[in-house]
């Protein structure tokens, strides 16, 4: 007899209002986490239209496009938002995704607050860029927001504080929502030193947030009442002090940088065995050096202060030595991942790789500042523009682009092009190199930073219009990305739930995940249960067959 299946009405598709409200309302951690992405890479591009400003200001000598004061408008605002509004949110962005599927968790410990912690941060990059409108410009002290200039500056400055102290508010209470997670709503077997390591990075960057974030806070608000209300925090004609800004901003700042790469090292951490095909090396080992760059993170803030003279100088200076080392230790566990494994050249493995070599260079340009004699000829010279990039952007965006390309298919369920993703790579690579590499030489040769012209007799002409091609070609680097991203996106879900054999919880699941996260969970017995799940089933396979 033939069996008929029963047809369904056709449900009328959902209206585009419905759906839009949908997510402007949700508390999902997943759509969230999008929201994130798509907010911070929005950022990501204005910040990085203001980057190809300055630099087409700086390829040859003279005033081409920007006068002196629109320059530092936007040399402050490249800074503010690159630091403040795109690696720390985006960085949230991977956490809000991926730290409840790598428990086993069905969402975050508190939902709404998730969302308004993501809601404060448009906003936050709208007052901000609001600057622009009002009499006098934007803020243009730089990022740092050094005092006086910043206390003198126009309302453009108070807008910037304000924009600031919202990300700070969302900043806050995504930490303590990341903390309580964690420690509260692991899967059974779960433990803690079962969890993966970027769930780990994620929970030493929360510490980070919830112990650092309320000094800068409170140094904002002294500046908003030095400016409006007749304080005098910053005065010193009136007893206050104008170093106490730089004390206050610092000894936020200095973990601000650990806040900044902790998730990244977390990324690269979860790809490097995956395309090797090994475990990763010293689990414990990479724990115990993220929760002792942590705590040591707090200790080195004043060796940004050297040439005040009014800090300890040998201690500072060791204490900045000292925290190398268990950065060394991530280095070394990578590198012995590596070893002996069966290598596989994706687009995510060579962003991780990327990031290793250029991170490296990044690190030791830090060592050699942590030298006060060696800080003293180089301080506010272009070489602490190229260290700070090679960290924050040969680390942290390479890792960010590792992480993208590695989870892409988890979120879109759709794999991004592997050709497109090698032009990407190199092209990132490469440009990257040929903007910051030579800003060291501009250091050595005594270009100070934050200068919108330089003179024609210097030397410096022909390493600033390197860095300039370099820059453009970074923005070809990221047109190649997006293009990759809409061309996949137009395809159909094909991905796997597991497209690369990974080793935690998130490939356990469907790509993309349903609503509840997990339709069964396998059994936690170790840090890769996927791959212990993996083994096992090839194991009964083999079995059946025997």
């Amino acid at each position: 007899m033939a069996i008929t299946e029963v047809q369904r009405p056709g449900l009328a598709p959902e209206p585009r209002a419905a759906r839009l409200l949908a997510w402007l309302t949700t508390t999902d951690h997943k759509k969230i986490g999008i929201l994130y992405f798509l907010n911070s890479f929005a950022v990501f591009a204005i910040a990085g239209v203001f980057a190809l400003l300055m630099r087409t200001e700086l390829a040859r000598p003279g005033i081409q496009l920007l006068g002196v004061h629109a320059y530092n408008q936007v040399f402050t605002l490249h800074g503010t938002m690159m630091i403040f509004l795109f690696i720390f949110p985006v960085l949230a962005g991977f956490g809000n995704y991926f730290v409840p599927l790598q428990i086993g968790a069905l969402d975050m410990a508190f939902p709404r607050v998730n969302a308004l912690s993501f809601w404060l941060l448009p906003v936050s990059a709208l007052t901000i860029l609001a600057g622009f409108f009002a009499k006098g410009g934007a803020a243009a002290s730089g990022w740092t927001n050094y005092v006086p200039i910043s206390v003198q500056a126009g309302p453009g400055e108070d807008l910037w504080i304000a924009g600031l102290l919202l990300a700070g508010v969302a900043s806050i209470l995504g930490a303590i929502n990341f903390i309580v997670t964690i420690l509260r709503l692991r899967a059974p077997g779960m433990t803690m030193m079962r969890l993966p390591v970027f769930t780990w990075s994620t929970l030493a960057t929360s510490l980070l947030v919830v112990l650092a974030t309320p000094v800068l806070t409170a140094g904002l608000v002294m500046l908003f009442a030095d400016r409006r209300l007749g304080t005098t925090f910053f005065n010193p004609a009136h007893g206050g002090d104008v170093l106490l800004w730089q004390h206050v901003f610092w000894f936020f700042g200095h973990p601000e940088v650990y806040m900044l790469i902790l998730g990244a090292w977390g990324m690269v951490s979860e790809i490097l065995p995956v395309f090797s095909g090994r475990p990763l090396f010293g689990y414990t080992g990479v724990v115990l050096s993220f929760m002792l760059i942590t705590a040591l993170s707090f200790s080195v803030w004043a060796h940004h202060m050297f040439a005040t003279g009014q800090v300890a100088l040998p201690f500072f200076s060791v204490t900045t030595e000292l925290i190398s080392i268990p950065t060394g230790v991530l280095f070394f566990n990578w590198l012995a991942t590596m070893r002996k494994g069966k290598l596989r050249f994706e687009p995510p493995m060579l962003f991780a790789l990327g990031f290793i070599a250029m991170f490296l260079i990044g690190g030791l340009d830090g060592v050699w500042m942590a030298s006060p004699a060696m800080d003293f000829a180089i301080h506010d010279t272009y070489w602490v523009v190229a260290h700070i990039h090679y960290v924050l952007f040969g680390g942290t965006v390479f890792g960010i682009m590792a992480g993208m390309y590695y989870w892409f298919p988890k979120i879109c369920g759709r794999l991004l092009s592997r050709r497109l993703g090698q032009w990407h790579f190199w092209l990132q690579l490469v440009g990257f190199n040929l903007t910051f590499f030579t800003m060291h030489l501009l250091g050595l040769r005594g270009m100070p930073r934050r200068v919108g012209d330089y003179a024609p007799d210097r030397g410096w002409s022909f390493l600033n219009l390197l860095a300039t091609v370099g820059a453009f070609v970074i923005a070809a680097a990221m047109v190649v990305f997006l293009v990759n991203v809409v061309v996949t996106l137009r395809k159909p879900r094909t991905a796997p739930a597991d497209p690369w054999g990974g080793d935690t919880l998130e490939w356990a699941t469907t790509s993309p995940p349903p609503p509840h996260n997990f339709d069964r969970l396998p059994p936690v017995r170790s840090n890769r249960p996927v791959y212990d799940a993996r083994v096992a089933a090839q194991a009964n396979a083999e079995g059946a067959t025997a």
